[in-house]
Formats: structure tokens, C-alpha cells, sequence
């Protein structure tokens, strides 16, 4: 499971060689990729929730690494981390049993993380990030602070917990000024939770039949309920012909799934495409999940009232 932070935090990581990570996820969400790397629930007021949580010393040192909760938000559609140790509404409700430990070469502890929802609490989805965090000596008096996170996904209210949902809207090839290929997808969260965007493109029926990918889309791109944003792939061949190519597109948050088709043709360099439409292969997976579920449910009320016949008759 890897932990979550910027690109920078990622490579002060690899450099102070430590890190950390999830241990566990909610049995509800054992389906959900996302509950393997963040905290994401749903939860009614009045709700205490645990998750444990592996910090790792893979130096040749040992290490005094630091446990706290701090402030995000989404901004411009990118999952942003507060400065310092600021605190907001959810960090207040979450505590860690060892704020420090004291972790020895080459092994690895656990700690535990507590988020205490009060009963008053108000409606809504709120953000925030466990860090482990390593503080070395820089020039002079300058600390270097090295850190690495788990972000939280905590939405707040009565009742179950509400859909999630996108919908990809349009697709833009587009070719960079060095040749580099490009297609753009639009993508709109029609849900009610904050959605972290990642998929793969696919392009068949090229010039002679050619064929190539998958290719990764770029990650980073977070939505908010209502938001509308971008997700670029971009094929690593700047050789790619312009087509026309077949693509196809599917895109992914956790649990919800959409895949869409579209005729695309690279323009020349440095210039973009015509906006396409695209045909949708599947609707989002929570609609296959939740008749799944329906379906079921059924399935087991059918057993116990076949159950309780044979035992009338039994009598």
C-alpha cells in the first residue's frame, strides 16, 4: 500500500528512508482500492473509528519519527496539504496512541490512529492527513523536515453513506509542441463524495490496424462533489500516428468505474484537436454493486423463509 503525498514528499521519502502505511480497511470497503491507502468512510455523529497504521526505519539509523494529524483540502482540483501542523475540524477528532516513536534500523512499528466523531457533529465530507514526519539537522540553525502521509476521506450524516458517481463528458487529443501525444478527458463528479481519478487508454484500429497501450492517466486529479475537472494520458511514443485511432478510455475512484469509446486523430505538433463526444460503454459500477447487493439480500431472505417452512413442516 503505498502512503500518499506530493511528488516532493515522496522523494524526501526515498532520501531520509522511512515510511508509512495502512495496515487495514473496513470490512464494508474490502472491494474499495482506495480504503487500502487512505482513511475513507462514511460515518454517523457519535461514531469512534481505528485504523493501524505501519511506520518503517529503512536506514542504517535509527529514527525519531513524529505521528500527527493535519489540515487538506481540495483546491483546484488537487488534494491539497495545509502548512505545518495546522489543524481543522477533523484533525481535532483524531488523536494518535504514540505521537512518537522511536524506530530502530531496518524495522518497523505500528501505531494507532483514533478519529473521535461528536455527536454534534454537522453534515459534510471533511479532509485531512496522518504524517510520520523526520526532523534533521540542516545549515545553521535551518531544520529539515522530511514527511509522508496517509490521506482521510471522513464524510459526516445520518444514514448510509452517499453515492459516488462520475460521468467523462468530452475527450481532446492534442500533440505537445515536441510531438508528444495527448488526449484530455472532462470529467464531471456527479456524486456526493470527493473522487481521486486515476484509468488507463487503450487505442486499436490505427493506421495498418495498429495497436498500443494501455497507457497510465496522469494522476493527481481530485474532484469535489459537483467539481468539474481534467485528466490527461499521454502515450509515451511521440512516434504515435495521428490516426484515426479507436480509444478507449476507462477511468477510476475506488469503487466506481466508467469506460467510454470515441474516434480520435492526433492533430501536428503543438496544436489541439477537435472535442469529441464520447460513446459510453458502461455506466459507473455502483449501479452493478448496489443490484448486486439488492440481489443478495433477496437470495439470503429467500433461504430463511425456505428455512422456516421446512421446519414447520418438520413439526
Amino acid at each position: 500500500m503505498a502512503s500518499q503525498g506530493t511528488q516532493d514528499e515522496r522523494s524526501e521519502e526515498r532520501e531520509a528512508q522511512f515510511g508509512l502505511r495502512l495496515l487495514e480497511a473496513p470490512v464494508i470497503r474490502r472491494d474499495d482500492p482506495r480504503a487500502y491507502t487512505s482513511i475513507v468512510d462514511h460515518l454517523n455523529p457519535g461514531t469512534t473509528i481505528e485504523r493501524r497504521v505501519e511506520v518503517s526505519n529503512k536506514s542504517a539509523v535509527p529514527l525519531r519519527i513524529d505521528l500527527y494529524a493535519a489540515a487538506a483540502s481540495i483546491r483546484k482540483r488537487t488534494f491539497t496539504f495545509a502548512a505545518g501542523r495546522t489543524q481543522n475540524e477533523l484533525t481535532e477528532w483524531a488523536s494518535v496512541d504514540h505521537p512518537v516513536l522511536e524506530v530502530p534500523p531496518d524495522s518497523k512499528k505500528t501505531a494507532r490512529v483514533t478519529i473521535r466523531v461528536p455527536r454534534k457533529a454537522s453534515q459534510g465530507e471533511r479532509y485531512g492527513v496522518v504524517w510520520a514526519e523526520v526532523a534533521s539537522a540542516g545549515r545553521g540553525s535551518v531544520k529539515l523536515i522530511n514527511r509522508v502521509g496517509i490521506r482521510i476521506y471522513l464524510d459526516i450524516g445520518p444514514g448510509g453513506e452517499p453515492p459516488s458517481a462520475f460521468r467523462i463528458q468530452k475527450l481532446t487529443p492534442s500533440r505537445s509542441r515536441g510531438g508528444q501525444p495527448r488526449i484530455t478527458a472532462q470529467v464531471r463528479n456527479t456524486g456526493k463524495r470527493a473522487l481521486e481519478m486515476s484509468g488507463k487508454l487503450w487505442l486499436s484500429e490505427g493506421p495498418a490496424g495498429l495497436r498500443a497501450g494501455p497507457f497510465p492517466a496522469t494522476r493527481g486529479t481530485t474532484l469535489a462533489p459537483g467539481d468539474t475537472g481534467s485528466v490527461t494520458v499521454e502515450p509515451d511514443d511521440a512516434r504515435l500516428p495521428n490516426g484515426p485511432w479507436k480509444a478507449r478510455l476507462s477511468l477510476t475512484s475506488g469503487r466506481v468505474q466508467e469506460t467510454v469509446t470515441a474516434t480520435v486523430t492526433f492533430p501536428t505538433a503543438g496544436m489541439q484537436g477537435a472535442s469529441i463526444v464520447p460513446d459510453f460503454m458502461q455506466r459507473p459500477s455502483t449501479l452493478s454493486w448496489g443490484l448486486g447487493a439488492l440481489l443478495a439480500i433477496l437470495a439470503v431472505v429467500g433461504v430463511l423463509r425456505q428455512k422456516r417452512r421446512l421446519a414447520r413442516r418438520g413439526d
